[in-house]
């Protein structure tokens, strides 16, 4: 089965000894960080004046990790070389002019509803999920590798979920800000989290609230990493229908410190130590106190178990979604927007290897057309269909992204570079796609071009964080905004992302 849990999370850093200083001078001894990081927003006139502001009340984010392949997605190239178009050939789509991989049949019949970017580009060809899903200027494979490093900027959702709260939006039933189907990247046989959905210096009680997935997989997939072959039960090539959603409650809530544990023997300098650390967990406290509430809240909610409740649907819903983990994550996710959740991340993530997901260095073409494609085309197609007919899709924005592309040209690993075997392609982030579809999205449009061969963006380049911004314009957010870390230093919410008029709907 599924299951949520209130919190897979350890407490967030504590505050400096200088914020301590500055705390003392203040007479505020006792506040957390919190208490000093006000949000500080520019106003929102020039941003309401273009197009599409606050029309989105909610985002599904669909994260397709590892890399998805441009030439076997939303950018095929039938007129390539065979070693750059590979085996699979493309189809046209309800979007004229857009053609899109042939492994992809029910999502060309609903391309008239989205806007297809060609033209993503940024200089970091590693799996950047944090370049993707925060404003971070830079990455590197040291902060990817630790997604609680200090350089990190804070998650889309978590912004989201925090100005709410500061703006005094008043909470839903159920969570803001949701991530899905497990902690990112904790299904692996690796030891390393990535970075990119964690609330950075915002504090980990903004953290997506996760779910944990506990189903029985039914897919076989073989993959290879560090010269080694493997073979994993892929629950995103098939689940059993009786997978579902509960929320668990989190840790306990921490032993209160206080400065009368100070002893009058002890220096000053070892005082101001101590006092130091007691101002670090009342702050941790005070956080993780918002989690346990929000957490209890929950589970005594009966709103949100009707929103995890899959049994609810009917068979056929599901089935058109996909009876696998990504397609039956998209469907709670639109239960859970439709219940009032503002943003909800959907990952297809790595499962039981590295290289696996949409890492197609090995096999490229067998894990396509017998997991990766099948599962994209029914899970994306029902989603926007299931919205639209419920009225969703004008106030719900859909975004389907990937951290980077695949090499235009094939490595067939001693295979014919058809694809018969186990090639596949590399990174690649000099030019990918993403789409969009929903609120404030104009309606069957392909933004940007790239060359022959699906390797270079010749029109219209557009960054992760230009995605980012436009999401914040979306759902009323200006994306100049600014929040300030625990030492003041300012932050615009969208970084140095533009909000891209190409992709808004004029009416």
């Amino acid at each position: 089965m599924l299951r949520i849990s209130g919190s897979h999370r350890r407490l967030c850093d504590g505050v400096s000894r200088r914020d301590v200083l500055q705390a003392c001078g203040l007479g505020a001894l006792g506040a957390g960080a919190a208490d000093w990081n006000a949000l500080r927003a520019s106003p929102a006139i020039e941003a309401a004046s273009i197009p599409g502001f606050g029309k989105a009340k909610s985002v599904i984010m669909l994260f397709l990790y590892g890399g998805a392949s441009q030439l076997e997605t939303f950018d095929p190239k039938p007129e390539a070389p065979i070693e750059v178009r590979g085996k699979l050939g493309s189809i046209e789509s309800s979007l004229p002019g857009c053609r899109v991989c042939e492994g992809l049949p029910n999502l060309a019949r609903v391309m008239d509803r989205t806007t297809v970017v060609r033209s993503m580009t940024h200089p970091f060809p590693i799996h950047g999920t944090a370049f993707s899903v925060t404003a971070t200027p830079f990455l590197d494979t040291p902060m990817q590798d630790n997604p609680r490093d200090a350089r990190h900027w804070p998650f889309i959702g978590s912004i989201v979920d925090y100005l709410d709260e500061q703006q005094g939006r008043a909470a839903a039933d159920v969570p803001r800000n949701v991530g899905m189907p497990f902690l990112h990247s904790s299904r692996r046989k690796h030891p390393i989290h990535n970075a990119g959905p964690y609330a950075a210096f915002l504090g980990q009680a903004y953290d997506p609230i996760w779910t944990d997935f506990e189903g029985e997989a039914l897919h076989s997939q073989k993959y290879h990493f560090a010269s080694t072959i493997t073979t994993a039960i892929d629950p995103y090539g098939g689940v059993k229908p009786d997978c579902q959603f509960q929320w668990a409650k989190g840790e306990a809530t921490p032993a209160e410190l206080t400065l009368d544990r100070l002893s009058l023997r002890r220096s000053l300098l070892e005082q101001f130590d101590l006092a130091r650390r007691d101002l670090d967990a009342q702050s941790r406290i005070r956080e993780f106190s918002r989690t346990q509430d929000r957490a209890f809240a929950y589970l005594t909610n009966p709103r949100l178990r009707e929103a995890l409740d899959l049994k609810r649907e009917s068979i056929s819903l599901r089935e058109q979604y996909g009876m696998t983990l990504f397609g039956q994550s998209s469907l709670v996710a639109r239960r859970l927007v439709e219940a009032g959740s503002r943003f909800v991340t959907v990952f297809w993530d790595e499962y039981g290897s590295v290289n696996s997901a949409w890492d197609t260095h090995y096999w490229h073409y067998p894990r396509l057309t017998e997991q990766l494609l099948p599962g994209l085309d029914r899970a994306y197609s029902a989603l926007i269909l299931d919205l639209e007919q419920r009225g969703l899709l004008d106030e719900t924005l859909v975004l389907c992204i990937t951290e980077h592309g695949r090499t235009p040209k094939l490595d067939p690993h001693g295979d014919h570079p058809s694809g018969t075997g186990h090639g596949g392609r590399n990174h690649w982030s000099r030019a990918y796609s993403s789409v969009l579809a929903g609120a404030g999205i104009c309606r069957g449009k392909v933004v940007g071009r790239t060359d022959r061969i699906a390797g270079e963006v010749e029109e219209t380049p557009v960054s992760p964080q230009d995605i980012l911004a436009t999401t914040y314009h979306l759902l009323g957010i200006d994306p100049h905004s600014l929040i300030h870390d625990r030492t003041g230093r300012p932050y615009a919410v969208g970084g140095n992302g533009r909000i891209l008029h190409e992709v808004l709907a004029q009416g």
